[in-house]
């Protein structure tokens, strides 16, 4: 439509009734077009899928494939506690997640480079190191984008802004896994020009995100090691306690692929992937929308569907039902649903309950504890699954159902 600009687009987007000003309407849609690109490259470079299968077509022995997702997983969570204090110091705090960007940005040309040059272990402990920069470069983005959108994105607006950007990547996602579930990608070469797109597109979201116009801080001298919010704030406890017990949502999704017997490693992971990419597409605006209303309702509406999903797919594989080709994508999707509402929920109450001079403390408290609670909640399910798969989703779910009935007594964070 001619005339349509910026402030029109970002409105029909978020449809809160309220009139954001020009400048909020520039800030959004830049942080939905950044958060689309990283989305993507995200998907493209997927340690639970892509690296996975590179590794092991270059010939790295299994035990080195199999620290790619821990080292991922715990790498970008647990550093942010430390760099919490720099992102602090910063006057304009987007610079720390522009550098973030950037560095996941290079860590994937790293990997590029590494499956064209190298083979065998030396392959595999190459990914090893190029997955921990990609984490550490993640963690310095994410501890420092709550606070950024918190400063630059209206709260009503917030959860919107995310899930609209989770809704544009899961399209780009869903073609890739179509396409790795096709059986056409089992040349290195093409998961490498996959990577080097995901490296474009974390350089171009960085420049983009660069432009955003955010107010300046005041840089802080306070130590890097800010257990100020852990101790004094009881709701954050609550919450972290929560959040802690629904991380089985994101620990769960392998252990479905391997229900009734799977499909080759590929097809199975590709099958992930594609759930995760279809539930994201169908949700995260949705979530996004309802965690502007009440995160708090989202968290246990998510907890309580994950746990749901978890006990069907063991009822599932009791029954025999599992060896049906579409009941375990079935079941995938469903749990994949409802992560994505923990991770909306999550995202949207931290940014809303903590202080605006404080949220990257918050942030960065609560990812470095659900770093370690991810480490304990993994050997939690490892230990299950010796028994097998049915009964690590078994504990699972039990775990997720927890965390639903935590979150019912979490304070509302939107409008407080």
């Amino acid at each position: 439509m001619p005339g349509l600009g910026a402030q029109d687009v970002y409105e029909a987007l978020t449809e809160t009734g309220a009139e954001a000003d020009a400048r909020e309407a520039r800030n959004g849609l830049r942080h939905v077009a950044s958060l689309s690109m990283t989305k993507v490259a995200d998907g493209l470079i997927d340690p639970k899928l892509v690296l996975s299968w590179l590794s092991g077509a270059l010939g790295a022995p299994a035990a080195i494939t199999g620290l790619l997702v821990p080292i991922r997983e715990a790498g970008a969570l647990l550093p942010q506690l430390l760099l919490a204090g720099w992102v602090r110091g910063l006057r304009h705090r987007k610079w720390a997640w522009v550098l973030g960007s950037v560095g996941q940005g290079i860590a994937a040309a790293a990997i590029c480079v590494i499956a064209l040059t190298l083979e065998g272990p030396a392959a595999g402990l190459a990914l090893c190191a190029a997955v921990g920069m990609l984490a550490l470069s993640r963690a310095a983005a994410s501890v420092s984008y709550k606070d950024v959108l918190g400063k630059t994105v209206a709260e009503t607006r917030r959860g919107t802004v995310t899930g609209a950007a989770g809704t544009a990547s899961a399209l780009a996602v869903l073609a890739f896994a179509a396409l790795l579930l096709s059986g056409y990608v089992q040349a290195v070469g093409v998961v490498v020009a996959a990577i080097g797109l995901a490296a474009c597109l974390w350089l171009v979201a960085a420049m983009l995100f660069s432009r955003l116009e955010e107010d300046k801080s005041e840089a802080e001298a306070a130590s890097a090691l800010d257990l100020a919010p852990l101790r004094d704030d009881a709701q954050f406890r609550h919450f972290i306690l929560t959040r802690g017990a629904l991380t089985v949502t994101a620990l769960a999704p392998p252990y479905f692929v391997l229900l009734g017997g799977g499909q080759s490693a590929l097809q199975g992971l590709g099958a992930l992937v594609l759930a995760s990419a279809a539930a994201s597409f169908a949700s995260s605006y949705v979530w996004g929308r309802l965690a502007d209303v009440s995160s708090r309702r989202v968290l246990c509406w998510a907890g309580f569907g994950g746990g749901a999903a978890m006990t069907a797919a063991v009822l599932a594989d009791t029954l025999g039902w599992t060896a049906q080709v579409w009941v375990t994508p079935a079941l995938l999707f469903a749990l994949m649903i409802a992560y994505h509402g923990v991770r909306q929920g999550r995202s949207t109450y931290l940014v809303d309950m903590a202080p605006d001079d404080a949220r990257s403390s918050y942030a960065a408290l609560a990812n470095t504890a659900i770093g370690t609670l991810l480490l304990v909640s993994g050997a939690f399910g490892g230990a299950l699954a010796t028994l097998g798969p049915v009964a690590a989703l078994s504990g699972f779910a039990l775990l997720s159902a927890l965390g639903g009935l935590l979150a019912l007594g979490l304070d509302e964070a939107q409008g407080s």
